[in-house]
């Protein structure tokens, strides 16, 4: 269980996020959705540790991973995909996927285990990250950090800018993802791909918690995404 507690947490003296909460149970996709500025990617860099926190807590399975240096909240189980992926261009592909090997102390089990979902990648194991198109290079920002094995995942727009294909490929794999039981954090502007895979979906204004209700229900009534999304 990933848990967010009352969090604090901004940019300096700008505070973004204000007694922010939510929860992601094991084996389910919660989608969090909000305007543009609303404090979702701050949500996703608080829970990492990428920002201090101003006041409450962050626990994983009950553990408080708050306190933790950021390069220790990897090692607890947390694993983030940020939004423009974040590879070691340079490095190939062998070389990224075995940075998130070694976070957690996992070998080629796993490794096999990753490339079976992304066959692609085993193809392109010794080119340089750079050298993959988009939907290739998120694909191993996505399995780099299921080399980690982790408890919760974090991701934030993983369809961005990615043919259809691809979104269906990344999909497929988050929904495989909760039936090992992972809990997952979703960050998506496009609401209806979301509400495909979604469990749960909360909602964020202006830092602050709005409705979160169950998947279907939004699903059956789209009225409520006007009101904290305007599309």
């Amino acid at each position: 269980m990933l848990e967010l507690d009352r969090i604090n947490a901004g940019y300096g003296q700008a505070q973004v996020l204000r007694d922010f909460s939510l929860s992601v149970a094991p084996g389910e996709i919660l989608c969090l959705l909000g305007r543009n500025g609303a404090g979702k990617t701050t949500t996703m860099q608080a829970i990492m540790g990428l920002l201090p926190l101003m006041s409450g807590a962050v626990r994983l399975d009950g553990e408080e991973i708050s306190r933790l240096p950021a390069h220790k909240v990897p090692q607890a189980g947390i694993a983030y995909i940020p939004q423009g992926r974040r590879l070691f261009t340079g490095l190939t592909v062998a070389q990224n996927l075995e940075i998130g090997l070694r976070t957690r102390g996992h070998g080629k089990e796993t490794l096999e285990e990753v490339l079976d979902l992304f066959p692609r990648l085993r193809e392109r194991m010794t080119q340089r990250a750079e050298t993959l198109s988009g939907g290739e290079q998120q694909m191993l920002a996505t399995a780099r950090a299921l080399c980690l094995k982790p408890k919760a995942l974090l991701l934030d727009e993983p369809t961005e800018g990615l043919q259809p294909s691809m979104i269906e490929a990344i999909r497929q794999v988050v929904t495989k993802m909760r039936s090992a039981g992972v809990a997952i954090l979703l960050v998506e502007q496009r609401v209806d791909a979301v509400l495909e895979v979604a469990d749960r979906v909360a909602f964020i204004e202006n830092g602050r918690n709005g409705t979160t209700m169950d998947a279907e229900d939004l699903r059956a009534d789209h009225s409520i995404v006007d009101r904290y999304i305007g599309v």
